[in-house]
């Protein structure tokens, strides 16, 4: 714990640049995951599954 307090917690700069990355990656992460579960929840119906039909 120590160890965390003094790499990240010390300065405000390292807190704060440790709360932007976590935001970054937990915002990519979560974009990622909803779009696997749309294009699966939706299969079959989007333009990538139909346009053979229609070009």
């Amino acid at each position: 714990m120590k160890a965390a307090y003094n790499a990240i917690f010390k300065r405000t700069s390292t807190y704060a640049a440790g709360i932007m990355l976590s935001v970054f990656f937990f915002e990519r992460g979560f974009d990622m995951a909803s779009e696997a579960i749309w294009t699966s929840v939706n299969k079959g119906k989007l333009w990538d599954d139909i346009k053979h039909k229609y070009e």
